[in-house]
């Protein structure tokens, strides 16, 4: 490719895109932030996304650039060899032509795929699991999803839904999880259960018994975040020390249970709850050391990329399907 050859990439969110210029070597030429209003609905997401692309795609134009490709990436059940938006919650999206419908606005090869997905390859290849030739990234924040990357390509699935480490049984009878089953890991580690069942135990006895855990906390109070009751595990408060220790252990069986199906060498945490550091690290290595009989211990890193791992992955795809075809 040529030196001012850039790929436009976008991350979709639910509440806003991370947009970029990026260069084939992963160099992030310009970057954009704009909000996904998905309250909105599905079509005017779509104008959304369609109308900042072509944005980029001018911009690079008039900077002396040469827009060769289109990623994108949105969260859901997505179709990547149709470059189909199945299914997403996050933004209205079902059965959405997306990578169609951007090709034709733009007139650029397009590549459409997970965000989960994207932000692991991208890990994989350019950040703290490049080294390795087996990585199961694993994204914890709201939710919790996983991507398996194998030398550089990572698994889509029968259906596009592969990754979905979050619904892993974990503890049966648990809380319920968004996806209306107890006990899923998601409904125990991610940073959203962290903070919902501290905020729900700190405001006592009857309140905990109120239902399930997912239901409003009550009594006016605000939901305390998980970054809040890591320092306050940290500092050792015995209530925040209690709901990280559980948060914890879910998560270790959630990794275990990970690594016995895929047998990496590097599993890459992202995410906000990656950001408590050694407070989630260092209990959580030994945790998932003490589950493991035969498998091989994989190394346990935080992710290198940061928010940006989203759209350097939606270049990665662009870039891989431009090799392709």
């Amino acid at each position: 490719m040529r030196v001012d050859d850039v790929v436009v990439a976008l991350d979709v969110g639910g509440t806003g895109m991370k947009c970029a210029l990026i260069r084939p070597d992963g160099t992030v030429l310009h970057a954009e932030r704009h909000p996904t209003d998905a309250g909105r609905g599905a079509e005017a997401v779509i104008g959304t996304i369609l109308a900042v692309a072509d944005g980029l795609a001018g911009k690079a134009r008039a900077d002396g650039l040469t827009p060769t490709a289109l990623g994108i990436v949105v969260p859901g059940v997505v179709d990547e060899a149709r470059g189909v938006a199945v299914w997403s919650a996050n933004v209205g999206f079902r059965d959405v032509p997306l990578r169609e419908l951007a090709s034709a606005r733009l007139g650029l090869p397009t590549a459409l795929g997970h965000d989960v997905r994207a932000g692991g390859l991208a890990e994989a290849r350019l950040g703290a699991g490049r080294d390795a030739g087996h990585v199961l990234f694993v994204a914890i924040g709201t939710g919790i999803a996983a991507a398996h990357v194998v030398a550089g390509s990572a698994a889509t699935g029968a259906h596009g839904a592969a990754g979905e480490l979050g619904h892993i049984l974990v503890r049966a009878g648990g809380p319920v999880c968004g996806c209306g089953r107890p006990g899923c890991l998601e409904a125990i580690a991610s940073a959203s259960a962290i903070a919902r069942r501290y905020t729900r135990l700190a405001a006592g006895p009857a309140e905990a018994d109120a239902g399930h855990e997912s239901a409003p906390t009550g009594r006016g109070r605000a939901t305390v975040t998980a970054a809040e009751v890591a320092a306050r595990a940290a500092a050792g408060e015995p209530l925040a020390s209690q709901v990280w220790r559980e948060a914890v252990a879910a998560l270790a069986d959630g990794l275990a249970t990970g690594q016995a199906l895929f047998d990496v060498e590097t599993i890459v945490l992202g995410g906000g709850l990656a950001q408590a550091g050694a407070g989630l690290f260092d209990p959580l290595r030994s945790a998932l050391r003490d589950r493991l009989t035969f498998h091989r211990e994989p190394r346990l890193v935080p992710a290198a990329l940061g928010d940006e791992a989203g759209c350097l992955g939606a270049a990665l795809l662009a870039l891989d399907q431009l090799e392709t075809t």
